[in-house]
């Protein structure tokens, strides 16, 4: 079965991640590295990635007028979707278990979809 796991990131996130030193961030980067290597050890990992901050983001609406462009951040939004990881594992519990794994879980921050077909 294949699952997204979508991984949130807030202010209390961000500040965590934006206040530690080099060395904890490149730690940091280096867990992702090795549960990439597990799950791609595994056949789980279809794809994952890490998305830019909302201050690069775009949001795009079609009006009657045509296509229009909005330059982020946004202000409405608390959370804002940090990076994803597209799973094909067991069952439900596997994928949970694996988004468990995710630092950003520690934040409350981490959501489990299944994939639905067309």
């Amino acid at each position: 079965m294949k699952f997204v796991v979508l991984i949130y990131g807030n202010p209390e996130s961000r500040a965590a991640w934006e206040g530690m030193s080099e060395e904890q961030q490149a730690a940091g980067l280096e867990y992702y590295r090795q549960l990439n290597a597990d799950l791609d050890a595994s056949g789980e990992r279809i794809v994952s990635e890490r998305l830019a901050f909302p201050e690069r983001a775009k949001r795009v609406r079609v009006t009657g007028d045509g296509p229009l462009t909005t330059d982020g951040p946004f202000a409405e939004a608390k959370e804002f979707l940090a990076g994803f990881y597209l799973l094909d594992c067991a069952d439900f519990d596997r994928a949970t278990e694996i988004a468990a794994r995710i630092p950003e879980a520690a934040f409350g921050v981490v959501e489990v979809r299944p994939v639905m077909g067309l």
